[in-house]
């Protein structure tokens, strides 16, 4: 593996980052823990493992800012579980729950959810407010993240 085709990934269960080709992405499993790099899933974070997804990971990062009563939220989180699979492992895709985390929204500037937020270098990219299904939540990020 050479130094410019390798890239910092994020383990979802343990917080290590990795390091390896995005060719070997969708195979990768975690140094540390031994356990997959990606599931093809949304993984849930709070807010401290969120900036460390931001900071850390060199892919851009898809973040689905909601809450459990919100039912725009949970019409949406099937959907995001299939962009999911289309999506990963070429850009990560994490739910952080407003609700239980509070100091998230607030330091997200978050307004109304569900939102999506996609980061690229450790800063914001592009944001999207609304529910929206799994083709629009895969066509929208793309497009952002161009």
């Amino acid at each position: 593996m050479s130094a410019s085709d390798a890239v910092h990934r994020v383990c979802p269960h343990c917080g290590q980052v990795n390091r390896l080709p995005d060719a070997k992405a969708a195979e990768g499993r975690c140094g540390a823990c031994r356990r997959p790099l990606f599931s093809s899933e949304p993984t849930a974070v709070d807010l401290p493992r969120l900036e460390r997804f931001i900071a850390r990971d060199q892919r851009p990062v898809l973040v689905d800012f909601w809450a459990p009563w919100c039912a725009p939220c949970r019409m949406m989180a099937p959907q995001f579980v299939a962009a999911a699979r289309e999506l990963e492992p070429g850009i990560r895709l994490l739910k952080l729950d407003t609700e239980a985390d509070p100091d998230a929204g607030a330091r997200f500037g978050i307004r109304g959810i569900p939102t999506l937020i996609l980061f690229q270098n450790g800063r914001e990219q592009a944001r999207q407010s609304g529910a929206l299904s799994s083709g629009d939540i895969v066509a929208w990020t793309r497009q952002a993240a161009r």
